[in-house]
């Protein structure tokens, strides 16, 4: 059976402008831009439009320009050097980063979140010639003994900078620094290219334009129609910028098709219902806490969010009865999926609307630029269907962890294939499905027992809120399962029941602890199960 969608071919095929074909024994986008600044530039042409709201202040496309090309032409930045980019999601941020990009240096996208001494240790193992921080921040920066350059976000120049020249970058240039969530060990900065970057964006844009030309098949119309009369696209900023989501799919991609990033500084659902209302906003994705936030403050008010039309989840796998309870509550949104991380500047297999549907337990379909490898222990390739642990190849992978050589070599083969770390299977339609983390399996009395398998079977659960599950040490079995769940009317016994009940009775949890708060989660929204193990004996009681 054919992996190749029609409508993928069709879009990607010679002559347009998503147009791919093989360079330098990889496949590409082959009419993509050389650096990333030369693409943001294409943003200009949406002009007096609306590009960001933030609280009462409402920015054009114009006015963010006018702030980039100034900042740019201030920022005492050679080619190549890195500029620390350290505040809140705020318009300044955005300000920032496309100024660093104009000026030819590396944006490093330090976590605001940190403490002072993790900023600065963030920083000074980068050396670089400026900071751009907010006020907070910067404060933060001083307490924590940081002595060098530091230009606030009030101090930004606002005019200005017309006829500075930008600096040529190319495709295998860095670009920007990310950090990986460090829940399986320190913190590490992913470098990724202009290459990545720009790969990263076209492919959200060729997504967009997948979804459009099938509904348009499916309505008998041509997809120009669609778009006449279409209101402005709205997203709702609710990840963190120095996120690879928030980066690539909240920020970069509105500005390069036009649409409105309206930014919450901190999440509230009442307020998210709100801007969703009044803004309009189309597009929302957040982790399944907030989707389940926004669903159930939607019932009691009873919200209008009949703009939404695209909505996603990250984080973790989005659990089955939240998926059913937004279609029930939005039918006319898209859903979607898809698998990535930060060393892939984001997405390597998607699905939305009737693609995801038609495999919900799939994390996507494997994108036409990339090559997917299933390991198996010795580092053999396994056949569709067996799972083992993910390897991936393409042009979004990143350079490198900056100064982790060792790290590096780890992940990174000198042939471009990167050991994700995580355990899952293809299917013969190249529908990709993750079992679990390679180091988040439980091995129980010789057993394995993946975590996500239990987390998936626990998210049938209709009460159910959220959950995780983990291993905690034992004397006798090497390690046992346990879980935490939270939702109203669960008991311990009849979640072991239920788990029992769909899988094999040594995968369900030996204890199952009942949860009155969202489960703790770390910069990058993920459940952090680290917290979690040191929180079990108050979750479980004494027994």
């Amino acid at each position: 059976m054919s992996t190749i969608d029609p409508t993928v071919a069709q879009l990607t095929a010679p002559g347009t402008p998503f147009a791919i074909g093989e360079q330098d024994g990889m496949r590409r986008f082959v009419n993509a831009p050389a650096s990333l600044d030369m693409l943001i530039e294409s943003g200009r042409r949406h002009g007096a439009a609306t590009f960001v709201v933030e609280g009462d202040a409402r920015l054009s496309f114009d006015d963010v320009f006018a702030r980039r090309d100034a900042l740019a032409a201030a920022l005492p930045v050679t080619p190549g050097e890195h500029v620390v980019i350290c505040m809140r999601n705020r318009a300044a941020w955005m300000v920032a980063f496309l100024a660093v990009m104009r000026a030819g240096g590396v944006a490093v996208l330090v976590n605001s979140r940190g403490a002072p001494a993790e900023l600065r240790a963030a920083v000074e193992d980068f050396a670089p010639p400026l900071v751009l921080a907010d006020r907070e921040r910067a404060e933060l920066l001083r307490q924590s003994g940081y002595d060098g350059d530091i230009l606030e976000a009030k101090d930004f120049p606002l005019e200005g900078g017309a006829d500075f020249v930008p600096p040529a970058r190319g495709r295998d240039d860095p670009a920007t620094v990310l950090f990986t969530s460090g829940t399986t060990g320190r913190v590490k900065g992913a470098v990724l290219t202009h290459g990545n970057m720009v790969t990263a964006l076209m492919g959200v844009q060729l997504s967009g334009l997948m979804v459009l030309h099938d509904v348009a098949r499916k309505m008998g119309v041509a997809p120009e129609a669609l778009m006449v009369g279409r209101p402005q696209a709205a997203v709702l900023l609710v990840y963190p910028l120095f996120h690879i989501s928030g980066l690539v799919a909240n920020f970069l991609t509105p500005l390069l098709t036009g649409g409105k990033v309206v930014i919450m500084r901190r999440w509230d659902a009442e307020e998210a219902l709100r801007l969703i209302e009044a803004e309009r906003i189309s597009m929302f994705s957040g982790v399944p806490t907030m989707l389940w936030d926004v669903l159930h403050r939607a019932r009691l008010a009873d919200a209008d969010l009949s703009s939404l039309t695209n909505i996603a989840s990250g984080g973790q796998a989005l659990p089955i009865n939240l998926l059913d309870a937004i279609r029930e509550r939005c039918p006319n949104a898209a859903m979607g999926t898809g698998y990535g991380m930060t060393e892939t500047s984001g997405t390597v297999a998607m699905a939305v609307g009737e693609d995801f549907i038609r495999r919900r337990a799939a994390t996507g379909r494997v994108l036409d630029l990339y090559e997917v490898r299933i390991e198996g222990p010795d580092g053999a390739a396994l056949p569709p269907g067996e799972a083992g642990e993910i390897v991936v190849r393409g042009p979004t992978v990143m350079q490198g962890y900056w100064n982790r050589p060792e790290e590096t070599a780890a992940v990174l083969g000198p042939d471009g294939w990167l050991r994700t770390g995580d355990i899952g299977y293809v299917d013969d339609e190249n529908y990709l499905f993750i079992v679990d983390r390679k180091k988040d399996m439980v091995i129980s009395g010789g057993e394995n027992i993946y975590c996500a398998e239990v987390e998936r079977v626990l998210s049938l659960i209709p009460e159910l809120v959220e959950c995780a599950a983990f291993g905690l040490p034992d004397e006798r079995l090497g390690e046992r399962l346990v879980a935490v769940v939270v939702g109203e009317g669960l008991d311990e016994d009849k979640v072991r029941h239920h788990v029992g009940e769909h899988l094999a009775r040594y995968k369900a949890p030996v204890r199952v602890g009942i949860s009155t708060v969202t489960l703790p989660r770390n910069g990058l929204g993920k459940v952090d199960k680290a917290q979690l193990r040191s929180l079990w004996p108050q979750l479980a009681g004494d027994r």
